[in-house]
């Protein structure tokens, strides 16, 4: 669940996740479910009682005086409220929130160089005046939520074909966020919930000024690396800390020297008590997609159509930016948040494959159909409505499945290609070479020539040649022929299947291979030279082979759309007295649990808790994800823990029942006084099937200590400035 995900890259994923998303049906387990803050005072707080919470429903959320929720961040690259890519939270008055090492990370990216090398050694402002401006990072802060469905749905009568439906609902949502915005005080969003049949409309104040404070070396904050990624035991220190800044008046402002820290409505204070075995937690955040509705077909389509394809192409990605990277360490640098998101994706789905089929998940969802079936059968009038959508959805998938390989392909695959992507930016100008619109030209050019610094920064020729070949032939063996773009026969003629000699000539003869080569060409622009240019021919028939599946998917995603919803409202229906819990969309929720050990294998035993002998134990000076750092090995010797261990030991991470997905990472585990314990930062690899089914036994959050967090900046970064804000609770 981590990293800022490259959007080209990710493309397909993204388009699918409206079609995927989707309790296992029975009662649920205590823990299970990640719940509306607006609807706990009704579902949830009698259930979190009982398991061990001390605060007042009040305390928790309320939109007329500052609550625990007024503590949670969501974190965005563009604000807005349309997704967030994890989680932070507020931990003193001066605005200072933690979130984690891996949420922060392409934020320490962007300040490192080779001379400055904050990914490797960390970073640490020892005042305000050391803090780092981040361009691109956004701060949002829930100030209510409504329920909209009333205001929708009965505009959306049975007869509207899907499109059409959709077309009306964002029609009516946009004039409900509108109004919500307030002429730009506020960010708005309506979102949908149970497949389409409830809208909810979320209001923020969005904060565009957040500064790098602190941030451990990699050493510590990513320690263990690929290898421990979504595994147990785990000794990684995953946290970073940003501050928000305001103008003078407490307003949303962007980056200025005259902004001061934000005073928060509110802030968590921080427990030093340390946790154990069967402790109450909570934790909120905002988790991005599960899905926890999904049908028997759309997990076949996930395991036989939708994963293999992407584990292919992300897997061959990383493949070719290591190998670079191993030997170049300013490559490493500009390539390390790219390469880390799209490693965590790809080690996602292939635990995702086999955790399914080790967890019967398919088998789960069947007995959920067999009885939606048979209820269904029992009335006339149910059987009219119902009996019908899971045939639907059968179909729906089947004709899916068809079209999605090429779409993979043509764009998570070849549309992720950098070439492609920058000769792809020419189209305006192609445009206005075809309608003779000088004035249109000139506007064209001028936009393009302002991105080519942008475009080649931190960019390694080598990479992305090698990326070239090494896609385009894995698009050649994977996709049929008549599914290929059209530029696949002319590279066939003149190159066979030698994609490494097709991309030499591409990188060594285009405009768009470098930036000198394509200012020249914006300086002196020529149809012929643009129409010429292979990396031009590539992009353009990639690019219509990719509108055209796109197209295709687009009308089949309906179809499964459209389905989802009626199952879903039939479930509903079936079970009325249940508590259902919507599935994630990157909207605030909570999860509440406990601290606790599991059993992942026959005679195999976890235990809820890791320490500083753990990384030790794990240390492998040869092996770059396990390398400690001198200085923590000194402290470890001394057993200087401060006021931070316990009983000799230094705790580092721990074990919860909170459910919860991608998105979370960064969020505060909240212990039953409402003091912050921890931050979630993964999931098991025993649960990877935990997105469309909840594995209680099984599930676990991985979660670093806050008292290790406060031990690395106190006793090893020294940046008592920081500790000093903290409201610590003994």
């Amino acid at each position: 669940m981590k990293y800022i995900f490259k959007k080209l890259l990710l493309a397909a994923a993204a388009l699918l996740i409206v079609i995927v998303s989707q309790p296992s049906f029975a009662d649920n387990p205590p823990d299970e479910g990640m719940w509306l803050p607006l609807l706990l005072n009704r579902l949830n707080y009698v259930d979190m009682q009982k398991m061990g919470l001390h605060l007042t429903a009040d305390e928790l959320y309320n939109i007329n005086h500052s609550s625990l929720k007024d503590a949670i961040v969501g974190l965005s690259a563009n604000g807005g409220g349309q997704g967030f890519f994890c989680t932070a939270e507020v931990v003193s008055d001066q605005g200072l929130i933690f979130t984690n090492h891996h949420c922060g990370f392409n934020a320490v990216e962007s300040h490192s160089t080779v001379e400055h090398d904050y990914l490797t050694n960390g970073f640490w402002a020892m005042n305000k005046s050391e803090e780092l401006p981040n361009e691109r990072m956004c701060a949002s802060f829930l100030i209510r939520v409504e329920n909209e469905t009333d205001s929708i749905i009965p505009f959306l009568p049975d007869t509207l074909k899907e499109a059409d439906r959709q077309l009306k609902i964002r029609s009516i949502s946009n004039r409900i966020r509108k109004r919500a915005e307030e002429d730009g005080k506020y960010d708005a969003v309506v979102q949908s919930f149970y497949s389409g049949n409830e809208f909810y409309l979320f209001v923020y104040k969005t904060y565009r000024d957040v500064r790098l404070v602190g941030a451990p070396p990699s050493s510590i904050g990513k320690f263990g690396g690929d290898t421990d990624n979504w595994m147990w035991p785990r000794h990684t220190g995953d946290f970073t800390i940003f501050r928000i800044y305001a103008d003078s008046a407490g307003n949303p402002s962007k980056y200025s020297k005259k902004n001061v820290p934000l005073k928060p409505a509110y802030h968590l204070p921080v427990s030093l008590k340390g946790i154990k075995k069967n402790d109450f937690a909570m934790i909120w955040g905002y988790p991005a997609r599960t899905s926890r509705y999904l049908t028997s077909y759309g997990l076949e389509f996930n395991l036989n159509v939708q994963y293999p394809a992407l584990i292919t192409i992300y897997g061959k990605n990383l493949e070719v930016m290591k190998e670079r990277m191993d030997v170049d360490k300013a490559v490493k640098i500009a390539y390390a948040g790219n390469y880390a998101g799209i490693a965590n994706t790809w080690k996602n789905y292939i635990g995702q494959v086999k955790m399914l089929k080790r967890n019967h998940v398919e088998e789960k969802k069947q007995e959920i159909e067999t009885a939606f079936t048979a209820w269904c059968s029992k009335d006339a009038a149910r059987q009219k409505k119902y009996g019908h959508v899971l045939g639907d959805l059968r179909q729906a998938y089947a004709a899916l499945a068809k079209v999605s390989v090429p779409m993979f392909y043509s764009n998570a695959g070849a549309s992720g290609l950098d070439i492609i992507q920058t000769a792809g930016r020419a189209s305006a100008i192609e445009d206005a070479y075809q309608k003779k619109d000088k004035a249109a030209l000139t506007k064209a050019i001028e936009a393009f020539q302002t991105t080519v610094p942008s475009m080649f920064k931190d960019k390694d020729q080598a990479i992305e040649k090698k990326k070239l070949a090494e896609i385009l032939k894995l698009y050649f063996q994977n996709v049929s022929a008549a599914e290929q773009p059209s530029v696949f026969a002319e590279i066939t003629k003149e190159f066979g299947t030698d994609y490494k000699a097709y991309a030499e000539n591409v990188y060594s003869t285009s405009i768009f291979a470098s930036a000198e080569s394509l200012n020249r060409f914006l300086a002196k622009p020529n149809r012929k030279t643009l129409e010429k240019d292979p990396a031009w021919k590539l992009s353009k028939s990639v690019g219509e082979t990719a509108a055209k599946y796109m197209n295709a998917m687009t009308a089949l995603r309906n179809n499964v759309a459209a389905g989802n919803r009626m199952f879903v409202a039939g479930l509903r229906e079936m079970d009325p007295d249940r508590k259902y819990y919507p599935d994630a969309n990157s909207t605030m929720r909570l999860s509440y649990g406990k601290v606790l050990d599991y059993y992942p294998a026959d005679a195999v035993h976890y235990d809820y808790y890791t320490t500083l002998y753990g990384v030790m134990q794990k240390e492998d000076p040869e092996n770059e994800e396990f390398i400690v750092e001198k200085k923590l090995k000194d402290l470890y010797q001394l057993k200087d823990y401060g006021k931070y261990g316990q009983n000799g030991e230094m705790m580092v991470c721990f074990l919860t029942t909170n459910d919860i997905t991608g998105g979370n990472s960064g969020s505060p585990v909240i212990n039953a006084d409402g003091q912050l314990i921890g931050l979630a930062f993964d999931g098991n690899w025993e649960a990877m099937s935990g997105d469309i089914s909840f594995e209680p036994d099984l599930q676990r959050t991985i979660n670093v200590d806050i008292r290790y967090v406060l031990f690395i900046i106190d006793k090893f970064a020294g940046a008592t400035n920081l500790i000093n804000e903290l409201t610590l609770v003994q």
